[in-house]
Order: C-alpha cells, then sequence, then structure tokens
C-alpha cells in the first residue's frame, strides 16, 4: 500500500501535524518533541519518525528564512559537531535498538523533561557561558535522540537556557542547529531504507499540514497564553511518557 489506511492514525496524525508547526511558529517550541512519542501510540516509533522527518525538513526551511542572519555562532560550534556523533551513534546502533528501547528512551525523555519543567528551581542570577565541553556532551546525546526520535530539543534547551542569551538569538540557533541535523539525518535514514513508498507517501499527504501549523504558531504566540498552553501540553507529554514508559518496559518483560 502506497498510504497507511487506518482512519485512527489520520485523526491523531493530522493534530501532531499541526502541533510541529505550531512548534516552528514560535509558540511552545520544546512540545515538538511530542509527535513522534504520539505517533508511537499507533506505528512504531521507527516508522513514525520516517515520516515526520520530510515534514520537519520543509518546515526549517520557513524557519531559516525567517531566521537565517540570527545565530549564536560559537555555541553552533561547540554543538554540531557532536550532534553529528551522536547522529552516527544512532545510525550505527540503528539495527540493534527495539522498537520497546526506543518507546522507554522516548518515555524517559518525556518524563524527564515534564518534571524538569515543574521542579526546576528559579534561574540564578549568574548566566553560563558557552563551553566546548558542555555543548560537545549536550550536542551528541540531542544528536541521538533526534536521531531516533526527533527529540533533540530538551538536550539543547539544558546546555542553552542556563546561558540566559537573548531570546530572538536562542530561537534563532536551534533554528540553524535544528536545519543542519535534520537535513544530515535524510542520508541515514534513507540508508537505513527508511524512506518506504508508503512513508514517503504518508508524508506527502500530510505535509500541506506544516505552513497551517507554522501560521497558527505565529497567531497564537500573540493571541494565547502560553501559560495554559503549556499546562495542557504538559500533562499530555507525561501521560504520553507514562504510557510508552509502560509499553517499553512491558514489552522487554521488565514489568511484573
Amino acid at each position: 500500500m502506497t498510504l497507511i489506511s487506518d482512519p485512527y492514525f489520520y485523526l491523531l496524525a493530522i493534530p501532531v501535524c499541526l502541533l510541529i508547526g505550531i512548534s516552528k511558529g514560535g509558540f511552545a517550541g520544546s512540545l515538538g518533541i511530542l509527535s513522534v512519542p504520539l505517533l508511537s501510540l499507533l506505528i512504531s516509533p521507527v516508522q513514525a519518525a520516517a515520516i515526520v522527518l520530510p515534514i520537519l525538513c520543509v518546515m526549517d526551511i520557513f524557519g531559516l528564512i525567517a531566521y537565517r542572519r540570527t545565530a549564536d555562532w560559537r555555541n553552533l560550534g561547540y554543538l554540531l559537531p557532536g550532534a553529528l556523533l551522536g547522529i552516527l551513534i544512532g545510525y550505527l546502533l540503528f539495527n540493534y535498538l527495539s522498537a520497546e528501547f526506543i518507546k522507554v528512551l522516548l518515555g524517559v525523555i518525556c518524563v524527564i523533561f515534564t518534571l524538569n519543567h515543574y521542579i526546576r528551581k528559579s534561574p540564578a542570577d549568574h548566566a553560563a557561558k558557552a563551553n566546548l565541553t558542555r555543548g560537545s556532551f549536550w550536542g551528541t546525546i540531542a544528536g541521538f535522540t533526534s536521531f531516533v526520535a526527533h527529540a533533540g530539543g530538551p538536550p539543547v534547551q539544558f546546555y542553552m537556557l542556563p546561558q540566559k542569551i537573548n531570546k530572538t538569538l536562542y530561537v534563532g540557533t536551534s533554528v540553524w542547529f535544528f536545519f543542519v541535523i535534520n537535513y544530515v539525518k535524510l542520508i541515514p535514514y534513507g540508508m537505513l531504507g527508511q524512506f518506504s513508498i508508503q512513508n514517503i507517501g504518508t508524508s506527502l499527504v500530510l505535509l500541506p499540514l506544516a505552513p497551517i501549523g507554522i501560521w497558527l504558531g505565529v497567531k497564537a504566540h500573540k493571541l494565547i497564553s502560553e501559560g495554559v498552553f503549556y499546562r495542557i501540553a504538559y500533562i499530555l507529554l507525561l501521560t504520553v511518557g507514562g504510557k510508552l514508559l509502560w509499553d517499553g518496559l512491558s514489552g522487554m518483560n521488565l514489568l511484573f
């Protein structure tokens, strides 16, 4: 078949794609990590990642147009080499990563990211500085998690947010970072045979939602309180993370 035919998949995929666009449009950007975990409730996380990647790449073009001259180039220089290493590690380990392991990894990312949001203390007055060691470490983690689940946002945030850089500079740096690694990921995804006719066909069907989601993100940024949106989204993120953890650990026979 050239398309996924399950109607329940599209009932879930349509809001997921809109959420990705809303995130790329500058509203609640970190919650784009919900895409693969949510789709993994109905299809394998590997297939979900393959379907989402072309959509992300198209959205990245829009982001780069807006922020093409805005980035912290030193931070990018620290993050990107590690990210490329993380992508290589993900590629080399791909055939050894079971669907259950990826679900557990996704669940852990969702839970940690949510708990970090709720329990973190107010940031100190002193801002951290760009650092090669920390940038390389978090860049590698971001590259790996982005490769397996397009979940590179949290590691990048863990590295960059303590620096308290200008918000626009932070967004621009993130746009450039994910533009580079998403397009790099196309190569190993293709080598691993993830762009089947069915996956590409499904991506193309969902692709028109990309600019709609970005437009909604821009509008939502102006009209809707991010506090309300985040409260709902983080509850959903924690719920999905818990479900994936349960399913993954059950599949690995680690629950009694």
